[in-house]
């Protein structure tokens, strides 16, 4: 945003600014000029940072409190035609919540796999038959995907999982039972697999 625009914004009350993003929002969907919806969650996991098509949800990052990377990357992926429309996200946001919290055992909404690709897609499909509740490791699902050689490119696809949590990558874990890598850290791992009733 120019500076004076951005200069305007700070000047206006937060409730009329929220009420002018809601608008352009609304114009955007109307007129078909919205591709790429966003809005933060704030939750015990960190701010995480949800995306949206028209076909569902299609990104989950932990870096919430400083999206531009996570936005620029969405822009040049998908389209550039994103704007923060909360209200489009909202339901997802509910389900998301209720993961975490243990309410639910599975995101029940649309998922959009268009920034999963090739072999990493693969790996997504078979994380989303993972029972809640339970783990597998990388080299169980290297040999689930048919490629049992592959347990380093399996963690890799899950550290590269656009939607973590709404497609469980927390559930694997090394074969020795220490819990391997996570985009949103260990101690989110730990907390989303402790609700889950199966924490290491």
């Amino acid at each position: 945003m120019p500076d004076h625009l951005d200069d305007l914004a700070a000047a206006l009350p937060q409730p009329r600014l929220d009420a002018l993003r809601a608008e352009l929002a609304r114009r955007a969907a109307a007129s078909d000029l919205l591709d790429v919806a966003y809005r933060t969650l704030e939750t015990e996991l960190g701010t995480l940072l949800l995306a949206a098509t028209p076909a569902g949800l299609v990104s989950v990052t932990f870096d919430g409190d400083d999206p531009s990377a996570t936005l620029e990357r969405l822009a040049v992926a998908l389209s550039p035609r994103v704007l923060e429309a909360p209200a489009r996200l909202d339901a997802a946001a509910q389900g998301l919540e209720r993961l975490i919290g243990g309410a639910a055992r599975g995101f029940d909404g649309a998922l959009d796999l268009s920034l999963a690709h090739g072999f990493g897609r693969q790996v997504i499909e078979q994380l989303q038959q993972i029972p809640y509740g339970q783990t597998r490791s990388y080299a169980e699902v290297a040999e689930a995907v048919g490629s049992p050689r592959a347990v380093r490119a399996v963690g890799t696809a899950c550290r590269k999982n656009p939607l973590p949590i709404a497609i469980p990558c927390h559930r694997v874990v090394r074969s020795d039972g220490n819990l391997g890598q996570y985009a949103g850290g260990p101690e989110a791992k730990r907390i989303l697999l402790g609700v889950e009733g199966s924490a290491a």
